[in-house]
């Protein structure tokens, strides 16, 4: 059975144990396998949002809902991550910047496809885009290694793939504009 304020709890210890991803990791595992608990607890996911569960200088951690084919554009999170799948479905493309390039322009590096009961790592320095590429709502658990809100970090333009500063409101404005299309698709 997933509580979470016992999730918090276990994510803050293993923190306190290992300042690493690796004892979260563990937690967000556990969580995840068991992906119908974490549903019902949280809820089926109705709207694209990034939730607050908890917010402290050295954790955070979102309850992330992709809207159906919501992309977002490559960005970086300055800190480790490890990413809880526990409903649908999560590409991930990673992303490493071009050697010497005057733009800090990025090629892609690789992929990987989450599902619901999978608990991906993602590195300090990992760039990656994420894209729900199924017709239905995605719940994911995210967990951050700091102050997701606070920390200055980077994201790529989708066309030029030319560094920039990382605008929140753009991406908040993401998440809205992935709802309006939520009236047209099936659930």
């Amino acid at each position: 059975m997933f509580d979470l304020d016992q999730f918090i709890a276990d994510c803050r210890a293993a923190l306190a144990a290992d300042r690493s991803h690796k004892l979260v990791r563990e937690v967000v595992a556990r969580a995840v396998s068991e992906p119908s608990a974490v549903l019902e607890h949280l809820g089926e996911p109705r709207r694209a949002v990034l939730q607050k569960l908890h917010h402290s200088p050295d954790l955070t951690i979102l309850n992330v809902i992709w809207a159906p084919m919501m992309t977002l554009m490559p960005h970086n999170h300055n800190m480790w991550a490890v990413i809880g799948m526990y409903t649908g479905r999560e590409d991930n493309i990673f992303w490493r910047r071009i050697p010497g390039d005057p733009g800090g322009r990025v090629e892609a590096a690789g992929a990987r496809a989450l599902c619901a009961g999978d608990a991906e790592p993602l590195g300090r320095d990992i760039i990656h885009s994420v894209t729900n590429p199924i017709p239905r709502l995605t719940g994911a658990l995210h967990v951050y290694g700091g102050d997701f809100f606070a920390v200055e970090r980077s994201e790529w333009d989708p066309e030029s793939l030319l560094a920039q500063p990382y605008d929140t409101k753009r991406t908040m404005r993401r998440f809205e504009d992935a709802n309006t299309s939520l009236t047209s698709i099936p659930r």
